[in-house]
This record gives structure tokens, sequence and C-alpha cells, in this order.
């Protein structure tokens, strides 16, 4: 009965989530990639399909018949919080832990309920973004995954950078401010939002037409490009509020970005360098960090600045290699596209650049050994990213391009420390001038 509903999946994608796979407590199932099967995990982001298996569970099923082809399927429509397996960007999730074995075997004993002789999973709840999107309200779904509330890397990647920034303006030995810190954490949030947005209007002709992303909400027909327009409105104005909250100099540089943040997106139709206007809007943010501190631009922020792009060309040309064959057949430009199989060469450079104007930054600073440590760490995540990256495999893409959001924490806290132990550093330094005597 799976293989007469598989086609129609195949053909299609609405009726992903409505798909739900059947357990009971004696069979588990699992994904299956030829010519290799992933036990318990699921299946590679990149597959536009794959085959179901049924795995049987001989430790629950001693003693007792094979029941396999009894199993029901069903069709109903369940909405994507159900706890079952179901398609979302082109791979099956499971909303169970399939890495605690005790927690799933409990599952399928305990958390069943059964309407209409078809075994239903019973909703869990989960604090994870992509639990918090499948337990909110349906209607305001496509709006979270429209703005990539589910995938919260992106706003880690705008924020990160921001950090070092106020961390390095910082007056030495003191913290960073909580409250510059909280206020560029939600506009990084916001920022990404709207951002997401834009890209999605004016791509989602192309994105239809790419695997990864033809389930996204404008390119699948969910949002209308009215409801998108709405929803950009709101999260510009939420920036706009969070951006008023700076001296009037980092306002004025804030609103400047606006430009490259809305023409952004069309750079992959002209050049083959989309990933340099990603770096130079991505990471505005420095620039604004540092005024909001000192009230303008200072010379140590330009390296910082150069190096944060550096390292978005690096990290976006590894995660644009995911879609090089869709991208060559639509006609879009990347760089992975341009540098080809150069590519490890040519982020080798970029990766050693990025790490020299690191250490600039830090002798323009004053930093002291904490931050020279990270940027060490830095240098050898960078080197064994390159050292380890598939580039034809993008799973493993994907991969190495989540791992950056740990190397931007490594950093801000390096920055952090150095900035602390610069006053003591400082004050040791200073010759023991002996007291003139009182006359």
């Amino acid at each position: 009965m799976f293989r007469a509903i598989l086609p129609i999946l195949r053909t299609d994608c609405t009726y992903s989530r409505h798909f739900l796979l059947p357990t009971t407590t004696n069979l588990n199932w699992h994904l299956q990639k030829e010519p290799r099967t992933y036990k318990k995990k699921l299946c590679s982001h990149s597959l536009p399909f794959c085959s179901l298996q049924v795995d049987q569970m001989s430790h629950l099923n001693r003693g007792k018949s094979r029941q396999s082809d009894k199993i029901p399927i069903c069709v109903h429509k369940l909405l994507p919080t159900d706890n079952v397996y179901w398609r979302n960007s082109n791979g099956f999730h499971a909303l169970t832990n399939q890495s605690h074995r005790n927690a799933w075997n409990s599952l399928l004993f305990k958390a069943q309920c059964v309407q209409k002789n078809d075994v239903v999973l019973k909703r869990l709840a989960s604090l994870s973004p992509q639990g918090i999107v499948e337990a909110s309200p349906p209607v305001i779904q496509p709006y979270m995954r429209l703005i990539r509330f589910d995938k919260p890397i992106g706003s880690w990647l705008l924020y990160w950078p921001c950090t070092w920034s106020i961390a390095l303006a910082t007056p030495a030995g003191c913290l960073p401010s909580l409250w510059l810190l909280a206020l560029f954490g939600a506009g990084s949030f916001f920022m990404r939002g709207a951002g997401c947005i834009i890209n999605d209007m004016w791509d989602k002709d192309f994105d239809r037409k790419v695997e990864r992303t033809k389930l996204r909400p404008m390119a699948s027909g969910e949002v209308s490009q009215l409801q998108g327009l709405v929803c950009l409105a709101g999260m510009l104005s939420v920036s706009l509020g969070i951006l008023l909250q700076l001296n009037w100099y980092s306002v004025v540089l804030g609103a400047a970005s606006m430009g490259l943040v809305i023409t952004y997106p069309l750079a992959k139709r002209f050049t083959f360098w989309p990933q340099a206007f990603l770096g130079v809007t991505l990471n505005w943010g420095v620039l604004i960090a540092w005024s909001g501190i000192n009230g303008c631009l200072q010379m140590p922020v330009i390296p910082l600045y150069l190096a944060c792009v550096l390292y978005t060309i690096f990290y976006d040309t590894v995660y644009s290699h995911q879609d090089k064959y869709d991208d060559m057949l639509i006609g879009v430009k990347s760089t992975a596209l341009k540098f080809g199989d150069n590519t490890k060469l040519w982020l080798t450079g970029f990766g050693t650049t990025m790490v020299s104007l690191l250490v600039l930054t830090g002798r323009m600073c004053d930093q002291t050994w904490p931050y020279y440590s990270a940027v060490s760490l830095t240098a050898a995540h960078i080197a064994h990213q390159l050292y380890t990256v598939d580039l034809n495999n993008p799973d493993d893409c994907a991969k190495k391009f989540r791992s950056n959001s740990q190397l931007g924490l490594v950093m801000f806290l390096g920055i952090v420390l150095g900035t602390l132990l610069k006053k003591e550093e400082e004050s040791s330094s200073k010759p023991n001038v002996p007291e003139l005597p009182a006359s």
C-alpha cells in the first residue's frame, strides 16, 4: 500500500505533511538511502525522496507473529505538529527523539491513540525552534517558516560578529553591555527575518526550481506576495524601533544599509560574487555596534569588518555548494560555480586573510592572550573545515555551515576575557615610581 502512495508524494509535495507512518509496538521505522542504511537516523535533507523500510525490533517481537502485512497506512490530513515523520524542505523529519531508545520504546507503548483503526502518535511538545513552530497555531506557521524561525543559524551568524564588535569596543577591564547585547540580539532576529522575506519575494520563481527551497512558503504559495509584504513591514518596524535606541550616528549608519538589504538578492543574477555582497550586508551590524559605543567609526573596526566579510564568503561558499547543480540549470550565479574544483584553494586564501585581519584587530585594540587563543581556535576550525568538507556532499556542506555558530561563541568569549585582562596587564606594566618625600 505504501508503494501505491509513494508516487503521489513524489509528484505533489502538498501531501507530504499528510502522510502518516504506521507505528506499532513491535515495529520501528527508519529511512533507507541506497546503498547504505542509516538506522534510527533521518535521511539527508538534500535527497528529493527516499524509500522506507521496516526494521523488525527483535527484542520486542519475540514470540509474536509478524503483522507487517496488516499494518494500516492512513493519509488523513494531519497537522505538522503530529508526532510523526513528515516532509519539509526536502527531507523527512521525526518529531521524536530517535537518539534515546528508551524514550522511543516508551513512545511505542504509551503514546499511541487509535482513531478509526489507524495508529496515530500523540503530539509531543518541544522547546527547539522546530518544535516551537510545529506547536504554534497553524495560521502563523507559514509566517514563522517565512522568517526561518525554525532555522536560527542565520540569526546567529548575523549576531555573533556584532557581539565581537561590542566586546572589542568595551573599555578595558569591563564586561560588554548586556543592554547592547540584548538590543543587537533582537535586531539580528528581526533583520534576518526581514532579509529572508525580501530574498523570497525576489527569488520565489527560482526557489520553485530548486529542490532545497521549493517548499518555502512563498515559493509553494502558502504565503502571497501581499501577505509577505505586510509581514516584512512588521519586521522592519520593530527593527527601526530597536535602531532608534542607539545614537543618531548609528541610526544613520543603520538606515544606510537598507539599500544593501533590498538589493542583495539580485546579485546572484548578475555576478558570480553574491557571497561577497552578502558579507558586506550581513556584517553591517559590526559597524553599527562599534559606533553605538564610541559614537563614530574608528580604525580598529575596519579590519574587523573586513575579516567578518571574508568569513561570510568562506562559509556561504561552502553552503552554496548544496545547490550548485540546480543553480547551473536555472542560471543562478555563485562563488561555488565560479571557483569550481579550485574552491578549497580560494577558501584557504579567504581563511588565511581573515585570521590575519583578526590578529591585526587584536593588535590595534591591545588585546591579551585569551583573544589570540580564540583566534587560534578559529584558525584551527577553519583548517579542519577545509580538510574535511566534501563539497560534493550537500549534507556535509550543511553540517559544516551550521558549525560556524559555535565558532562565533568561541571568539566572543575570547574577546570578553581578553578585554577583562587588559586593565590588569596595563597596571602591571606601569613602572614603580618612588613617591616624593613630604616636605
